[in-house]
């Protein structure tokens, strides 16, 4: 019996989508649902009010710290961005042999192979106010006193987020820039275009497919983290889903729930205006 290709493919996306609803779809249900609850210090009652909502769009404390984490967001995108595609241009256009290439890439990427948390906490000793960074700086003579902004503050929560993001940002666009033939630099350079020209009209277009992967990937970290601000910031910052999680450590379930769903609602945004602008699936299949 000979199966049509809609059923074919109905079979091979079936699996897919039926670990998809349990392990995401249900939760999600489950967590829409007791948003509308209400609760009674440690109990909640099955209701349908809407005051989880209402205060999550009233409170001035709820607002600033959906502000505070999307400008965490843009920062850190901006600055991976930048690191990002710089390495992978360098990588891809300035490094020749193959086999240093790989050597290179194998050296950015092992750094990460080790644990968020070692390699976030590793910062504190080099930031710290009798850290590395500060005792060269007064040693040179650069710094009269211990430069106090270093930890403990938005810029160590930014310094964090980079060290421990960049690498979404550089494997993707490093896998688009890879994909584009060198005859097309080749030709434009032999018809007179500058190094910006080639770069600006050539390798960023050509790559906006890494681009878009690296911005969702890295985006959606930083909006989902709350143990980088709690530990970088030492209290002096918060984030949504550190309030979120204090919530949830007071038993506080149903305004937990709403701030998740809220969240999740704010992602999906992003994530929708970032394919709006670059069609991933017909960058990737060109």
């Amino acid at each position: 019996m000979k199966l049509s290709p809609s059923t074919v493919s109905w079979l091979q996306v079936g699996p897919f989508a039926l670990v998809l609803a349990l392990f995401f779809g249900l939760p999600m249900i489950v967590v829409l649902v007791v948003s509308f609850f209400d609760f009674e210090q440690t109990s909640i009652v099955p209701a349908f009010i809407l005051d989880n909502y209402q205060e999550i769009f009233t409170s001035d404390i709820t607002l600033r710290l959906y502000l505070s984490t999307l400008r965490f967001a843009l920062i850190v995108w901006a600055l991976t961005l930048v690191i990002g595609f710089t390495l992978a241009n360098f990588l891809v256009f300035h490094v020749r042999n193959l086999i240093l290439k790989l050597g290179l890439f194998a050296l950015v990427s092992v750094p990460f192979w080790t644990s968020n948390i070692i390699r976030m906490i590793a910062w504190i000793p080099f930031l710290g106010r009798n850290g590395l960074l500060n005792t060269a700086l007064m040693d040179a003579d650069l710094a009269p006193h211990p430069l106090e902004f270093l930890l403990f503050s938005p810029f160590a929560v930014v310094i964090a987020y980079v060290h421990l993001f960049t690498l979404f940002m550089v494997v993707p666009i490093f896998n688009s820039m890879a994909r584009i033939d060198p005859a097309i630099i080749e030709a434009a350079r032999d018809a007179g275009a500058s190094r910006w020209r080639i770069l600006s009209e050539i390798v960023i277009p050509l790559s906006k497919s890494g681009i878009a992967l690296g911005t969702i990937f890295v985006v959606t970290q930083v909006m989902g983290d709350f143990f980088v601000v709690r530990v970088m910031s030492g209290g002096q910052s918060a984030s949504v889903v550190s309030a979120l999680q204090n919530e949830i450590a007071s038993l506080q379930y149903p305004p937990a729930a709403a701030e998740a769903i809220i969240l999740v609602i704010v992602v999906i945004l992003m994530v929708s205006a970032v394919l709006r602008v670059v069609d991933v699936r017909k960058e990737l299949v060109s």
